[in-house]
């Protein structure tokens, strides 16, 4: 007997083990591959645009992620760094031997996790409520509660030109029946795609007719609020760039029938991800962009494949040879593995709850690929949060539910969970509304206090998380008490620096909220003893003062509406002059305030209306 189960050891997987047993509860990790453990199938990189702050938010929240790739990266680097602060996240080229093996080390040695072989192909189901799982061989495994992280494992098929592989990522076996009972049990099940491209002995690459792209090579970087630097900066893996040809293209439009995903197949169900999109679909879509950059990535210091990034195809081998080899570097080179595209079964999310509980099913909860996203960052993040909400709820509590303007992760789930997908999802920076309130620089500010109120960051983090806040405070009045007064010698470093001249004495905080003023401009006239963090924090409340607090007005608009609740027995089809789209949708979805009723598709502010007018009626809701 066991108080939670975790099915799947996938990145989802390993946070909502880790998070569970974290917090004193029994806990069984079951996977159909112990060797698979948090594997990274296509690219090992961690974080990128949106997804970088999202690892952030994790490691803030107490999760693992970020630790584990801060000890096991390739390079790292600050991604927009040249642009505003609501766009910077990181980026870290992972290592795919090492970093699955850092994270197996890290559940081992948790004291309430086991950790078991096996493939799950049913739920034992009593009075609407998971009681555990049933194992292939027929074994049954009792729980509490069981959150299902299968990631692409469901139903599985490879595919590769005319042909289609019953079989998961790596050639392993995939679950056959699990989701057909799902459907059973009735839940929607849909069917998704994804791929991965080639991968490439780096021997026979030829990287002088391709660009460096080095990691930062001029401060260190960590997704981790806890950890120092586990890095040297003159020992980090390079990667490089290289572009699409004409000749790609011509290969590419005159092969077409010969995709898996262009009439290879006949039988494609799966829709792919609109944002990563295979090659196929990028010379198909973008018929006028006359070139489509790859980068070529080295996926481990152990062993010399390389990752063609932006390449991914579902095309027959021979196909693939041609492809590869009209790209500028890699004219002869020697292709390891093909690419492939693999098809699977998902639950569409609407069927979620905010905690990540099935409305379907008590007590079972989904993470991951299973509810429709892409990434490994976003699984797990939702693993995350599917751990913290099982263990509060086997303790009695309220779940944990970030709202959009706590984090990229309430804004994944809110995502989900109301609008539903038509595609892998995947999270954008352009899908957060308060984006300059969402930074990577800011997530232990936002979140640490949740992952301390939930039990998963300690007394040491949450007490230097005060002193990071003070020393922000006392940043802040150091910058208003001193002022930089106007001598000959002042004069002189503004001119070399073609800065115009203040014409009176002004304080620091007011010269830091010039556009053309930094505080390394600044430390040339006055010593700032404080730490760059804090700095950076000061800098940036300070330069975009007027945009955040506009940021904050607008979200108090939307908390306010957020707290307008909609009673959970309320029946849609009693509301007269509701369209008839917005009642289904309604119904499908069951917001939980009118907040989240406004962001369902196809529910018009004229349905809001009419709804807030029946609140009132009926409930005396919503004054």
């Amino acid at each position: 007997m066991y108080e939670i189960i975790v099915v799947g050891g996938g990145h989802a997987g390993c946070e909502a083990a880790h998070a569970s047993a974290r917090k004193g509860h029994k806990t069984l990790l079951i996977t159909g591959n112990l060797k698979n453990i948090a594997d990274m199938p296509c690219n090992p990189h961690i974080g990128g645009s949106a997804k970088g702050i999202v690892v952030r938010e994790i490691d803030a929240l107490g999760g693992v992620m970020g630790k584990v790739a801060d000890k096991t990266h390739l390079q790292i680097k600050m991604l927009n760094s040249a642009k505003g602060p609501a766009v910077q996240s990181l980026r870290a080229q992972g290592d795919k031997i090492t970093y699955p093996k850092e994270m197996l080390n890290t559940l081992n040695s948790l004291e309430n996790l086991t950790i078991q072989e096996g493939m799950v192909e049913d739920l034992i189901i009593e009075d609407n409520k998971v009681k555990g799982i049933v194992l292939e061989d027929g074994e049954k495994i009792t729980s509490e509660i069981v959150i299902l992280t299968t990631g692409t494992y469901l139903k599985a098929d490879i595919l590769v030109g005319n042909t289609r592989t019953r079989q998961g990522p790596h050639g392993e076996k995939p679950s056959n029946h699990l989701s057909d009972k799902l459907k059973e049990y009735g839940f929607r099940i849909i069917r998704l795609k994804t791929g991965t491209p080639q991968r490439i002995d780096r021997k026979t690459i030829d990287f002088s007719k391709t660009r460096l792209e080095p990691g930062d090579e001029e401060r260190f970087l960590t997704f981790s609020f806890d950890l120092k630097p586990c890095y040297k900066l003159e020992e980090q893996e390079p990667c490089y760039l290289t572009y699409t040809t004409e000749e790609t293209h011509r290969i590419i439009r005159e092969n077409l029938n010969k995709s898996s995903m262009y009439g290879g197949l006949d039988d494609i169900e799966g829709i792919g991800p609109r944002y990563c999109p295979s090659i196929e679909d990028k010379v198909v879509r973008f018929a006028d962009k006359e070139r489509h950059q790859l980068f070529i990535e080295p996926e481990s210091r152990y062993y010399d494949d390389i990752y063609l990034q932006g390449f991914s195809t579902s095309m027959p081998p021979e196909v693939q040879e041609q492809m590869v080899h009209s790209l500028p570097g890699l004219e002869n080179a020697k292709i390891l593995k093909y690419g492939y595209a693999i098809e699977y079964d998902a639950i569409y999310p609407t069927q979620l709850t905010s905690s990540l509980e099935t409305k379907v099913i008590a007590n079972l909860f989904t993470a991951g690929q299973i509810n429709g996203t892409s990434g490994y960052e976003e699984a797990a993040c939702q693993g995350l949060m599917a751990g913290i909400n099982a263990s509060l709820k086997l303790e009695g509590k309220n779940p944990l539910v970030l709202k959009r303007t706590d984090a990229y992760i309430g804004v994944l789930i809110d995502d989900l969970i109301t609008k539903g997908i038509r595609d892998p999802y995947r999270l954008l920076t352009s899908r957060a509304e308060f984006r300059l309130l969402l930074r990577s620089d800011n997530a232990d500010l936002r979140l640490r206090d949740y992952g301390y109120q939930v039990g998963l960051i300690n007394d040491e983090q949450i007490n230097r998380l005060t002193t990071k806040k003070k020393q922000i405070e006392d940043l802040h009045t150091f910058m208003k008490e001193n002022k930089l007064k106007i001598t000959p010698e002042v004069e002189k470093v503004f001119n070399e620096d073609n800065i115009s001249i203040p014409t009176a004495t002004l304080s620091l905080e007011q010269l830091l909220k010039r556009p053309e003023i930094n505080v390394d401009f600044l430390e040339r006239f006055i010593e700032i003893p404080f730490e760059n963090e804090i700095k950076e924090q000061v800098s940036i409340n300070l330069k975009y003062e007027g945009y955040i607090a506009k940021a904050y007005k607008e979200a108090e608009k939307m908390l306010k509406l957020e707290k307008k609740q909609i009673p959970e027995d309320i029946d849609y089809d009693k509301i007269n002059n509701i369209a008839s789209e917005a009642r289904q949708k309604l119904k499908e979805v069951r917001p939980k305030t009118i907040a989240q009723a406004i962001r369902i598709s196809g529910v018009n502010p004229s349905d809001i209306s009419i709804l807030s007018v029946y609140l009132k009626k009926e409930y005396g809701k919503n004054d």
